[in-house]
């Protein structure tokens, strides 16, 4: 999406209109289409102000935040849970549907993430076993990421 027009040019043709001008003689002097003069001058007209509307996502916490207590709930008592058993206990208790990618980008965000366990050896790749995972919340100022190995051939 792109960047609304400045607020410097929206100023200016609210002067052109303030003078007498139409909306499409001022948006003719400022390079502007005659529908977006229309636009601005039927806004200036009902406000007083050719602003800017809102652009992207409108604010709010989403259909998963009035849950939180209930995953907290879940994941204290079960820490290797999965998303589809996250989701599917989100609906058994809740009648609520909820992708298993949105609870764990809504997890996230809460600081949920997962570690290994650990005091566990590590096992080879080639043997194919997966290490044990858990679900735990890690502080903010933690996830700080390790700058990573790099590999020169």
């Amino acid at each position: 999406m792109s960047a609304p027009l400045p607020d410097a040019l929206r100023a200016r043709f609210q002067r052109y209109i303030e003078e007498g001008s139409s909306g499409r003689a001022a948006a003719f002097l400022l390079k502007l289409s005659p529908a977006t003069g229309a636009r601005w001058a039927l806004a200036i007209r009902r406000t007083g102000r050719a602003e800017a509307a809102p652009q992207g996502r409108p604010k709010g916490r989403g259909k998963l935040d009035p849950h939180r207590d209930f995953f907290a709930e879940i994941i204290a008592q079960d820490g290797d849970i999965t998303m589809p058993e996250l989701s599917a206990a989100l609906f058994a208790a809740t009648q609520v549907r909820a992708h298993p990618n949105a609870i764990g980008k809504f997890l996230r965000k809460l600081g949920y993430t997962y570690k290994k366990v650990t005091g566990r050896h590590r096992t080879p790749p080639c043997q194919g076993k997966a290490t044990a995972r858990r679900l735990v919340q890690v502080p903010h100022s933690s996830r700080v990421e390790a700058p990573r190995p790099r590999c020169l051939y």
